[in-house]
């Protein structure tokens, strides 16, 4: 409940001319995955982000949020017991979080990064040619599991690995998908 107060006690005001949205800051990366998973459970509208540099407190990621869902999101998560250690209002672009995303065209094939890790497929088959990056343990299963599938065939990452490596992957998945069907 003490962030809770902390939110209200802010000492700069929100106005009009500022960001209407908030970020949540966790100090691991499983405590964002959870809290993503619940707060999409319950229909709002967030995304995961990398944070600014100014702003990383242990956790490479951050969930960008609407400012006006603060109190609806705030209950949510003190019930789950997952409070985040700070709530950010994005008050300028020095504050605005990054994309996880990056992807680069190489012509007939599309490569998309999410964080450490990238995923490569055939424009026209939508085949998946290459997985790539990270370091955990499950990166050679899931470049098994993935590469020669099409899009549509392959399953989704999160279904095969526990890891942070998984978890990009399957952001970058959704990414790919989502650029190949325009």
């Amino acid at each position: 409940m003490k962030w809770i107060r902390a939110l209200f006690a802010r000492s700069t005001p929100v106005s009009s001319s500022m960001s209407e949205k908030g970020m949540l800051l966790y100090p691991s990366t499983g405590e964002v995955i959870r809290a993503e998973s619940i707060l999409r459970a319950a229909g709002i509208d967030i995304a995961v982000k990398g944070p600014p540099p100014n702003l990383r407190q242990g956790c490479d990621m951050v969930i960008e949020f609407p400012l006006v869902h603060e109190l609806r999101i705030s209950e949510i998560l003190e019930a789950a017991s997952l409070s985040p250690l700070r709530v950010v209002v994005v008050q300028d672009h020095l504050l605005e979080p990054v994309s996880l995303f990056h992807s680069k065209d190489f012509g007939d094939f599309l490569m998309v990064r999410a964080a450490n890790m990238k995923i490569t497929v055939d424009k026209h088959s939508h085949t998946i040619v290459n997985i790539s990056g990270g370091g955990c343990p499950d990166v050679p299963y899931l470049a098994h599991m993935l590469v020669g599938k099409t899009l549509d065939q392959a399953p989704e990452p999160r279904s095969l690995g526990q890891t942070l490596c998984g978890y990009a992957l399957q952001l970058a998945f959704q990414e790919v998908r989502r650029l190949c069907r325009g």
